[in-house]
């Protein structure tokens, strides 16, 4: 039976040696050379031939150091800030070994100028043929901002007032060309309709720019937008802005409650509620059966060091755990980083406080990504339940190890997504946008 609505999917992926999984780089069977564009390349074309609708890569401006106010753990042990390669010019390098897949990067609202992330996007946009998109970030701690010469990062309400009104400039930029704007009659030399280009002309509290920009208008018009925000001004800003918003939490429950909560937040914003996907992230260890499944798990989690969970997670949430006992509760724990993520966290307890050490061994295995064991078959059943039941519209595939993890996924749960008439079986659109919309 072919259902009328199919589910996307995603894959996740950081330009450096961790992921959601801290054991992704301790890659027992083989070397992970995150710092080789073959690396990218391989993963990007295993989606591909997974019929995947994108791949988007995370990122992060600064080596953390919050743990004992240095980064030696974090780089002694590989937190998720270790290392990140810019994953702007990797999506340019895959736009050409790739036809249909569609590119996504993060970029900072907090310490960049509108015009060029949407000159930036714009350009990535015409190169990949309508497969860009920007995953909006405002930047949560104090190493980046001290990267950008601020001694600290600003409150977590005023970051997402800025990004408001940087919003409103970048897609006043990509709307300055007219969809005809471009003649291109090399007969009587007219390359554009002058009166098809527009000036700007935007003065806000932060950002001026006058425009046009210098790019004409891109395939889609306006690349994709995805955003993650979890708290209660995070979702406001998401159901403004996004076509696709990122979910990351531990169980159905929590899973249920996120959805709930953008799709009131789309309504309050006057939109659809089909205006922004829900992709909920999941980390699969897939296998010819159960018990081969649980046995990648238990290889993956036996590489964990809680502290080095930990030194993820302060970062996250701008948080010395140095002087903390690793039996303390986080019950009491405060963020003025990522909100959503510390609320999530403390959920998984369902009541009962958990402790430091439990805390960052959920963290470094994973980020709390609800993790589905077993074989395709299986894996593949619990998302159609979970989309059936209308809580997402599809998933965001996180790997445990690279490339290994695609490559089971592809191979063992797509197959099985596909034979119930839940994942397509081709690329029917040409531009990412129509693909998510279709």
């Amino acid at each position: 039976m072919t259902q009328a609505k199919m589910m996307h999917l995603c894959g996740f992926l950081s330009s450096g040696p961790v992921v959601h999984s801290h054991a992704v780089w301790r890659n027992p069977h083989h070397e992970t050379k995150f710092l080789t564009l073959s690396h990218y390349a391989e993963v990007a074309r295993t989606l591909e031939r997974g019929y995947f609708d994108f791949l988007f890569f995370p990122d992060r401006l600064a080596i953390g150091d919050r743990f004992g106010g240095s980064p030696e753990i974090g780089l002694k042990h590989a937190d998720q800030d270790a290392t990140r390669l810019d994953p702007v010019p990797i999506l340019g390098a895959l736009a050409a070994v790739t036809k249909h897949l569609g590119l996504g990067a993060t970029r900072s609202t907090s310490y960049d100028a509108p015009y060029n992330l949407a000159r930036e996007f714009a350009t990535l946009d015409h190169l990949s043929d309508g497969r860009a998109a920007w995953n909006v970030v405002t930047s949560m701690n104090d190493a980046e901002a001290l990267n950008f010469g601020d001694a600290l990062h600003l409150g977590h309400a005023e970051r997402y007032d800025r990004a408001d009104e940087f919003m409103e400039v970048v897609f006043k930029l990509w709307d300055s060309w007219q969809e005809d704007a471009l003649i291109l009659d090399r007969q009587n030399g007219i390359y554009a309709d002058p009166s098809k280009v527009h000036y700007v002309d935007y003065k806000g509290k932060w950002f001026k720019s006058r425009g046009p920009l210098n790019v004409p208008r891109s395939p889609q018009g306006r690349p994709i937008i995805i955003q993650a925000g979890a708290s209660g001004r995070g979702k406001e800003f998401a159901a403004r802005w996004s076509d696709v918003i990122f979910g990351l939490q531990p169980g159905v429950e929590q899973m249920r409650k996120f959805s709930a909560d953008i799709r009131s937040a789309l309504d309050a914003q006057g939109r659809p509620r089909s205006a922004a996907k829900v992709l909920m992230a999941i980390m699969p260890f897939v296998g010819h059966s159960r018990s081969e499944a649980q046995d990648k798990r238990d290889l993956h989690d036996s590489l964990i060091d809680p502290i080095v969970g930990l030194s993820t997670l302060g970062g996250h949430i701008n948080e010395d755990f140095s002087t903390m006992p690793l039996d303390a509760s986080i019950s009491s724990l405060e963020s003025q980083g990522t909100r959503g993520n510390l609320a999530a966290l403390k959920s998984i307890g369902g009541g009962k406080s958990i402790t430091l050490r439990e805390a960052g061994q959920i963290y470094g295995r994973g980020v709390m990504c609800p993790r589905f064991v077993g074989t395709g078959a299986d894996i593949a059943q619990e998302m159609i339940e979970i989309f059936k039941s209308d809580v997402a519209d599809g998933f965001i595939v996180s790997p445990a190890f690279v490339p290994d993890a695609f490559q089971d996924f592809v191979d063992l749960v797509v197959p099985e997504l596909q034979q119930r008439g839940y994942f397509r079986t081709a690329y029917n659109d040409r531009t990412l946008r129509n693909r998510l919309n279709s």
